[in-house]
């Protein structure tokens, strides 16, 4: 394609929600943080570091014994809390505006522990019940 020479009607995403394939033998929780692993289907945050985050589940999706792809979870980007690591990896006010990583589907940390853990989003505030995570 060549570069626009007039307007153009860029379609939007209204709500940041979309419609993401589940991952065979995979249980997503309401809530959770979500990524998109290697094969392009949705799966539980953990500390993978192939897997991309992507949103927080609108809803439960239970593809356990279903193939890639057999059923879908709808996944929304924006700003959620999430639980705060521990020790050495607990996310400080100083890391606000920071990237912060996954650890699970509820937790993230300060550190990619050596390049383990995966982006999980840029920490937007961090308070006593957890730290707020924006997905980009």
């Amino acid at each position: 394609m060549v570069a626009l020479t007039a307007a153009r009607n860029t379609p939007q995403a209204l709500d940041g929600k979309r419609r993401i394939p589940v991952a065979t033998n995979v249980k997503i929780f309401q809530g959770s943080l979500v990524q998109i692993n290697n094969a392009g289907f949705a799966v539980p945050g953990s500390a993978t570091a192939a897997n991309v985050a992507i949103g927080r589940a609108e809803e439960p999706a239970d593809n356990t014994g279903g193939a890639n792809g057999a059923i879908s979870v709808d996944v929304r980007r924006g700003i959620f809390r999430f639980a705060n690591s521990a020790a050495g990896d607990l996310i400080a006010r100083t890391e606000i505006g920071k990237t912060v990583y996954v650890v699970d589907d509820q937790t993230v940390a300060k550190t990619n522990n050596a390049g383990a853990r995966p982006a999980a989003g840029i920490c937007y505030d961090v308070d006593a019940q957890g730290v707020w995570v924006e997905f980009q």
